[in-house]
């Protein structure tokens, strides 16, 4: 599903404009990503949960050359669904 696919269901399903529908998604967005920048927790009940955590310095190589290459620590997003959400997949 791409984002105006999102919108549009979001519209239909609430009964809203796909005006209002992606200021609210936008609102959503924005809202995450400044909670995540600030190294919070974002957590839906009966989705899931996104949290930001630390990937260690480490050594690659190049796939080329077959040379070492440092790799230097970042800050990445990790999304762990919750058990409701996993469910709907299973049945």
């Amino acid at each position: 599903m791409k984002k105006n696919e999102l919108i549009e269901h979001m519209a239909v399903c609430s009964g809203i404009s796909k005006a209002s529908a992606q200021k609210a998604l936008e609102a959503f967005l924005e809202a995450t990503s400044k909670s995540l920048q600030n190294g919070n927790k974002v957590s839906l009940a009966g989705f899931g949960t996104w949290s930001v955590y630390e990937r260690s310095a480490r050594m690659g190589r190049n796939p080329k050359t077959n040379e070492p290459l440092a790799i230097p620590a970042k800050n990445t997003i990790k999304f762990k669904a919750s058990s409701q959400l996993l469910d709907t997949l299973q049945s």
